[in-house]
């Protein structure tokens, strides 16, 4: 438009300094292919223009029929890690392409009200952690790359599958977080779309040079080499893959000659690297708690199980706590899930208006969910702890207050000294890895501010049903405890002695497929004193 504005203003300015064309048929020929430049500038404009309104239309039906499916359930839609993932994805980068696309446009309204918007939209931070999410639920369940992005994945409601561009992120993303290992996958899976067909402004080139140097850096030149060849068949003239190869076929020649030299004791010593490279759990593995592998087995449902002998003491029963006339009219359900430590469930223990008053209340104060740094005691952000909490006091609503008296009087503890009540809602791939609830003896000063003691015991209700993933696992004892809306738990951190359990670690597992959303009550040793007295024995 730009420049059919400045041809069409250097033409009336000729006629207006030029008004005796008409004199001339000569110079009037001249005007002739003016005009004619003109006019090709013009359908130049309009096949941009109508180019460019194709495109927007076939966002605007796609986003329409995705949005129109997405907004009749929320919470299911979004449960689909994918989904989460795509829609950061979108909101940061592809409405931005789209802003760049129509910027010349006349619709003023339209530009102006995205830009306001856009300053409401996920940001590259958000974009990375929902990769980063995928990435995650990966390795803990233990899931393809293809089956990921075929959006085949367990509980599933709003199916969704990934572009060659969404892979393709995915690996850029754990390419500059220099893990090469889920670079490989999810580069791979990219170019096997390609392979397959898939239309992409993606090329197989620009894929394979980040593939090739992915798996260069996990130590298998050999694989390396064949790639960098594959990439000069499409692409001769590509810069960095012929001085590759030549590295590359150098450095193999070197490995050979090492091992040669070397004899069958290197080659035995270069096979076992080979074998430990390949680990999955190794080659990927940041996270320094030695514990890890059995917590995603227990996120898995697999580990440790309780023996028989064992499993034949877990009881159900009505509980009516002897002391309670409201329980003593109206017994609730009461299940063992553990025996050491003792988790007990609650089934049928909170309403679902309960639930969505508790929720309705909490929506609008949701915050990232801190820790406490156990060095400076400065509340922080966590990459472990991936959710969003609020708190909520028993004076904010009746239905708070109720819930913290059904409280009390299940468990016999006082309410008054124990902390408001938690909500939390978990995010794409939300977790939080394994920790303690009490403050340990390195930590005397956890609760300092308080003034109420360490905390003697843990409540925490279900609030809704995860499709998959999200259990409570304890990865000392191999207890896991799934899921069910309207259900709650409960444990002793502490034993009556005062001393700390430590069979009580436990984490929250990732969320899979579903949105969980959770409420616990961390109860506080003081007014415990004639409650729960102090027992005779340190483990008692």
């Amino acid at each position: 438009m730009a420049l059919c504005l400045v041809v069409l203003g250097l033409f009336l300015q000729t006629l207006h300094a030029h008004v005796d064309f008409f004199t001339s048929i000569g110079q009037m020929t001249d005007l002739l292919y003016t005009e004619k430049d003109l006019v090709t500038s013009l359908k130049d404009y309009i096949r941009a223009e109508e180019s460019k309104l194709q495109e927007v239309k076939q966002w605007a039906e796609k986003l329409d029929s995705l949005t129109s499916t997405a907004v009749q359930d929320p919470e299911g839609f979004l449960g689909h890690p994918v989904n989460a993932f795509k829609l950061m994805k979108r909101l940061n980068s592809e409405w931005s392409d789209l802003e760049n696309l129509v910027l010349k446009d006349t619709t003023d309204g339209f530009i102006s009200n995205l830009t306001v918007q856009r300053q409401h939209f996920p940001t590259d931070e958000d974009q990375t952690g929902a990769a980063k999410a995928l990435l995650r639920l990966q390795d803990t369940y233990q899931l393809s790359s293809r089956a990921i992005s075929a959006g085949d994945l367990p509980g599933v409601i709003h199916k969704s599958r990934m572009t060659v561009e969404d892979c393709f992120e995915l690996g850029k993303i754990a390419y500059s977080d220099v893990d090469y290992y889920h670079t490989e996958l999810w580069m791979t899976q990219a170019l096997h779309q390609l392979d397959e067909g898939e239309e992409s402004p993606i090329d197989k080139v620009t894929v394979m040079d980040y593939l090739s140097y992915a798996i260069y850096q996990q130590g298998e030149i050999d694989r390396a080499l064949e790639l960098t060849k594959r990439m000069l068949k499409l692409d001769p003239t590509h810069q960095r893959a012929n001085g590759n190869l030549k590295y590359f076929e150098f450095q193999l020649e070197k490995q050979r000659k090492a091992e040669e030299e070397a004899g069958k004791e290197a080659q035995k010593e270069g096979e076992k690297k080979h074998m430990d490279k390949r680990d999955v759990q190794m080659k990927r593995s940041k996270d320094p708690l030695p514990e890890r592998k059995k917590y995603e087995q227990l996120c898995r449902g697999e580990g440790i199980k309780m023996t028989p002998r064992r499993w034949s003491r877990l009881f159900c029963r009505y509980q009516d706590n002897g002391r309670t006339p409201s329980l003593i009219l109206a017994p609730v359900k009461e299940e063992d899930e553990w025996d050491r430590p003792h988790i007990v469930r609650f089934h049928d223990i909170i309403s679902d208006y309960e639930i969505s008053k508790v929720k309705e209340l909490a929506k609008p104060r949701l915050r990232r969910a801190t820790i406490s740094n156990p060095i400076t005691g400065v509340l922080e952000t966590a990459p472990y702890r991936i959710s969003k909490s609020a708190w909520l006091t028993a004076d904010e609503h009746p239905v708070i207050e109720r819930i913290n008296q059904r409280i009390e009087d299940l468990t016999g503890l006082e309410m008054d000294t124990a902390e408001e009540l938690q909500v939390a809602n978990y995010g794409v791939g939300g977790q939080y890895e394994p920790h303690f609830d009490f403050g340990r003896k390195d930590e005397p000063d956890a609760f300092k501010e308080l003034g109420t003691g360490n905390r003697v015991a843990t409540w925490l209700f279900y609030m809704s049903d995860v499709s998959a993933g999200g259990a409570t696992v304890f990865t000392d004892v191999g207890a896991a405890v799934w899921p069910k809306k309207g259900t709650a738990v409960f444990w002793y951190n502490l034993f009556a002695s005062g001393e700390g359990d430590y069979s009580t670690r436990h984490a929250a597992c990732p969320v899979l497929v579903g949105n969980k959303w959770v409420s616990n009550k961390w109860i506080h040793e003081r007014g415990q004193e004639f409650r729960r007295p102090c027992g005779l024995s340190e483990n008692e």
